[in-house]
């Protein structure tokens, strides 16, 4: 499915963190939005690598946004988040096999190319200042 709890988390995450006047720790992240620490870090470590998020070390350190709202799109929150692009189906152009092996031979594949690419598209056009 396109999205999973790590996609979900990450966008619930950065809605805090977009509004917290200080950096925001993962432990008090994950005790405010009540998920578990260790998946929550690592969700966080993979927004910071994409440049969604600044860690910022220290005794007041934290995670702040790394850009403005308007400048990160759901595509690469997502792409952060998951460690892979969204695919709606498993046979969409981001798979190079088909799970039936009909590659190549799939009546409904055009259409399902033409699907992910709207999704595609529609995620790389939708900014977090817009959902949030």
């Amino acid at each position: 499915m396109l999205l999973t709890r790590a996609s979900e988390y990450a966008l619930l995450s950065l809605d805090v963190i977009r509004n917290a006047e200080k950096p925001i720790g993962a432990e008090q992240l994950a005790n405010e939005l009540s998920i578990p620490k260790s998946f929550l870090a690592k969700i966080l470590q993979s927004l910071a690598k994409a440049g969604i998020l600044e860690s910022r070390k220290g005794a007041h350190g934290g995670f702040v946004l790394g850009r403005n709202v308007d400048e990160i799109t759901i595509h690469s929150i997502i792409l952060a988040a998951e460690g892979k692009a969204p695919a709606v189906f498993d046979c969409t152009s981001y798979m190079n096999t088909c799970p039936n092996g009909a590659i190549g031979n799939c009546a409904i594949s055009p259409f399902l190319a033409n699907f992910q690419t709207k999704i595609d598209d529609f995620l790389h056009g939708l900014t977090l200042g817009e959902i949030l």
